[in-house]
């Protein structure tokens, strides 16, 4: 169905067999009674067939959840890890065996002839080279989000892609859930009408989920490589709140914005089949984590999306809040002008208007005779509310994620969060901090890729 679709075309089609119950069950004749809740369902997946060796540059809290997850995935072991402080190799041959090479040079390990694929989850400012050097090394790469640290990187990253022919991911988990795939379903089928606005929220409120990350008792720069850690940014002495609270400080991390906005801007363009907005602007403060921190702990984002063949013009708003009382809460909000949906990982709940779904729906239209309506029937209307919840025992979309991942790589196909996409989920997040940064408004080009002076 085009972008265009209204409730009345949704529930043509509803009545014509060709969206069907699987996609609206709830919208039936009067008579059936609706489901309030749906489940999402995923088919197991098959063996894997070739083995996977697997590589893991940056062992931090991340990466580790990260590998834990892919090697759930049949066929995948870890053969080699990398990080630039010594305890995290330590803690990694004690989890992954004794016989797995590690080493401080990620270099080392492109080297290697039995590593056909990597997680880079190192700090964002290392995102950008390592996932070049490991694509012209001829190894698949798992890159942590965003996908570059500066907005004028991520051509480099494209122009890798292509020119290697590898599979390349960008590690936005949520975009392989069951819930946004649901949600694209319903979208597409005009569940909510024309969309026209979106808001998401992350939430937090703990000294960790602001990033005040413990400080082993050993890091110096004895066991840290901190010369490699800086990359190309200013030299300056040993400081081991950077080095392990990189988050916190613009040379290093890309703010509350590139960590956890990307994690939106990736399901909202995968739901919309969107390249991003066209006008950015953010406000925000540093209000109570005042720990040395470079970087806004409440930052509020405005985007502006244009009318394209893919979706009508709509406005996005973003916000994250890390001294919420209401504690850890997440969500992506899509507002149509039939309804709305609320989008999560395991879960989409779809609120419909209800005088809408009863004066326009076709099967209930046919039952009034003219002139007679004073002796309608009163019928029992459909539910307002709908949810559709995960199957018992899924595994979640951190493990689709990277099963996509290890498929494409074993049937040399594509990903979905392939180097573009993750290019334009990145720029509007990295584009909201110099909008903060710099206090004014941006103009990006989605299409071109660039800011528009």
């Amino acid at each position: 169905m085009t972008r265009k679709s209204s409730r009345r075309s949704f529930l043509t089609n509803i009545s014509a067999g060709v969206v069907g119950a699987s996609i609206m069950p709830e919208i039936l004749r009067a008579e059936q009674r609706p489901a309030l809740h749906q489940t999402l369902e995923r088919k197991q997946f098959a063996s894997a067939n070739d083995q996977i060796n697997l590589a893991l540059i940056g062992a931090g809290g991340m990466g580790l959840a990260d590998t834990n997850t892919a090697l759930q995935v049949p066929g995948v072991k870890l053969v080699a890890v990398c990080d630039l402080y010594d305890g995290r190799l330590e803690e990694a041959r004690r989890i992954y065996g004794k016989d797995i090479f590690t080493t401080r040079d990620y270099r080392e390990i492109l080297l290697r002839k039995d590593v056909d694929a990597v997680i880079v989850a190192t700090p964002d400012h290392w995102h950008k080279q390592i996932s070049v050097d490991a694509m012209n090394a001829g190894k698949s790469v798992y890159c942590e989000k965003p996908m570059t640290h500066d907005v004028t990187e991520g051509h480099e990253v494209v122009e890798a892609q292509k020119r290697n022919n590898v599979v390349f991911q960008v590690g936005s988990q949520g975009l392989s859930s069951l819930g946004n795939e649901k949600a694209k379903e319903l979208l597409a089928a005009g569940a909510i009408g024309q969309l026209n606005y979106a808001e998401g929220f992350w939430a937090r409120n703990s000294p960790e989920g602001a990033w005040q990350y413990p400080i082993p008792a050993d890091a110096s720069d004895k066991t840290v490589d901190w010369k490699k850690f800086l990359n190309t940014y200013p030299d300056r002495p040993f400081d081991a709140k950077r080095f392990f609270r990189w988050r916190c400080y613009k040379d290093y991390g890309t703010g509350v914005s590139g960590d956890l906005f990307v994690h939106l801007f990736s399901s909202l363009h995968f739901i919309t089949n969107s390249k991003g907005p066209e006008k950015i602007m953010a406000m925000g403060g540093l209000r109570y984590w005042k720990d040395g921190r470079e970087v806004p702990d409440v930052l509020m984002g405005m985007f502006d999306y244009s009318d394209t063949k893919e979706h009508p013009a709509f406005n996005l708003s973003l916000r994250v809040n890390f001294i919420d009382g209401t504690a850890d809460s997440t969500y992506l909000r899509m507002v149509g002008s039939e309804g709305s949906m609320n989008v999560e990982w395991d879960k989409v709940t779809l609120i419909r208007n209800q005088s809408w779904a009863a004066n326009d729906d076709p099967l209930a239209a046919t039952k009034l005779g003219k002139g007679k309506k004073s002796e309608e029937r009163k019928k029992i209307l459909p539910p307002d509310t709908t949810v559709y919840q995960v199957e018992e025992g899924y595994k979640g979309a951190h493990y689709d994620h990277f099963h996509n991942f290890f498929t494409a790589i074993r049937n040399k196909s594509s990903v979905v969060e392939d180097a573009l996409f993750g290019y334009r989920a990145a720029a509007p997040a990295l584009l909201c901090n110099d909008s903060y940064f710099e206090d004014r408004a941006i103009r990006w080009d989605p299409n071109q890729l660039k800011v528009i002076k």
